[in-house]
């Protein structure tokens, strides 16, 4: 990871205890209005910051969760890859506002899920090398994540959620969608 500020540090806002929110699901309008951008250091996204986290945490195989996907329509996302075996490069959990991508390269097809779209997966090209800018909540100068493989196709999930896309509006068409198998 390149850092030009504060490091997109894996907790938000400092003592600050996250809800579980529930998850919205597809045909929400939220899931479909790109998001606002934010002031990462208003109080209520660092808030919003620590429900993102707190509700992944008991979210089975969740790898990242956008706000639009808690029904809030911000430029707010968390992701958080460790553990997952496609996972090559992992910055542990973390929480970006206004995020946007610099640089990518390297597309590649694979299989994605959404908790806002949980019975099926879908087939996605994504950058398999990317950079990512954007702020740290609570953080005032922008930052850089540098990350490949399942990480970067992550970001890229959760950016679409920000800019109003699901999955399902990058797959190939209606031969590149699967009924879910298991939840993971």
């Amino acid at each position: 990871m390149r850092r030009r500020g504060r490091a997109p540090g894996g907790r938000g806002g400092g003592g600050v205890s996250g809800a579980v929110l529930p998850v919205v699901r597809a045909p929400a309008p939220v899931l479909g209005t790109a998001a606002e951008p934010v002031d990462p250091a208003d109080p209520e996204i660092l808030q919003l910051a620590e429900d993102l986290l707190a509700t992944m945490r008991v979210s089975p195989g969740c790898v990242g969760l956008a706000a639009p996907q808690v029904g809030v329509g911000a430029q707010v996302f968390a992701v958080d890859v460790t553990g997952h075996p496609k996972a090559r490069t992992v910055h542990g959990a973390f929480v970006l506002c206004n995020a946007r991508i610099v640089e990518a390269s390297q597309w590649q097809k694979g299989r994605e899920g959404c908790m806002s779209v949980p019975d099926l997966t879908g087939d996605v090209k994504r950058a398999n090398r990317l950079v990512v800018a954007g702020y740290a909540p609570g953080g005032t100068e922008e930052i850089e994540i540098t990350t490949d493989a399942f990480e970067a196709r992550a970001l890229q999930h959760e950016i679409d959620h920000c800019a109003g896309l699901l999955f399902l509006d990058r797959v190939a068409g209606a031969h590149a969608v699967y009924a879910r198998k298991v939840y993971l």
